[in-house]
């Protein structure tokens, strides 16, 4: 099965990014993707790069709404499944928010961002709602599918939930600036992400200069054995795609050992809250 990331800059003007991932979700469908992913936020500025927000919710929308409708019709053209990331507006909150569209362009669900961070350009808690919505894997003909948004992959236990839960593949939409963490270390905890549960991870990352950061892009995908198997390149415009075989998942070491030998009764005593 193929999946393709999308990795695109943003412009400050929504309506021309929403056509340029529109043009690039059609053609990653025509080129045989089954499942396609974009960044986070990926038709619109990086609104946290800013502290103190006038007035956040004027950017943000519903869902369903314009961004979500118009991937909703071309998934359903298409006969694919389509992963977004939009500023969503749910009467007086707003979330980082994933909506996985099926290839009947329902929404499947929507995955908010549980975990909000606050520091140098990053200054989330003053733009987003923590999410209520848990950890959902999603049951398409295509497999099951987990989303965990940007910093949700720092959290072993939301990473290991999506496992828990029966996730394939796990999408990662990020926003990750040009040296934000030591080289090679978020590319290494999502590779052992992808060894200790068991699935493939696939991280869509932003790319691009913008006022106060410049977005990495560096897109990849890893397999349940934790290696890289396809990756973008830094700082460019393009569209990954990757073939992976959901039935390697069963002879993971994960599959195999990991869950079996779980002690979950005991886990809670050991992480308290």
């Amino acid at each position: 099965m193929n999946i393709a990331l999308i990795q695109q800059s943003c412009t400050t003007d929504k309506q021309h990014n929403l056509e340029r991932g529109l043009q690039a979700a059609e053609a990653a469908a025509k080129a045989g993707a089954k499942i396609i992913c974009f960044a986070e936020l990926a038709f619109e500025p990086f609104y946290p790069q800013y502290k103190n927000p006038t007035d956040p919710a004027q950017n943000a929308e519903t869902i369903p709404g314009p961004i979500t409708e118009a991937f909703s019709s071309l998934a359903k053209a298409y006969g694919v499944v389509i992963i977004l990331n939009l500023y969503e507006k749910d009467g007086e909150d707003l979330y980082d928010s994933s909506p996985v569209i099926d290839t009947d362009g329902s929404i499947l669900g929507t995955t908010r961002m549980v975990h909000i961070t606050d520091y140098a350009c990053f200054y989330e808690k003053d733009y987003y709602t923590p999410g209520n919505n848990n950890a959902p894997v999603y049951d398409t003909e295509f497999g099951k599918i987990g989303v965990a948004i940007c910093y949700d992959r720092h959290y072993p236990e939301y990473m290991r939930a999506l496992g828990v839960a029966g996730a394939d593949v796990v999408f990662i939409p990020q926003a990750g600036s040009v040296g934000e963490w030591p080289e090679g270390l978020y590319e290494a905890e999502v590779r052992t992400a992808a060894f200790q549960n068991g699935y493939f991870t696939a991280l869509c990352n932003r790319v691009g200069e913008e006022p106060k950061l410049t977005f990495a892009g560096e897109s990849f995908v890893c397999d349940p054995d934790g290696i890289v198997i396809a990756k973008a390149g830094e700082g460019t415009d393009e569209i990954l795609y990757c073939d992976i075989d959901l039935e390697s998942i069963k002879r993971s070491h994960a599959k195999r050992l990991f869950y079996r030998d779980r002690r979950p009764e005991l886990y809670a005593d050991w992480i308290g809250d």
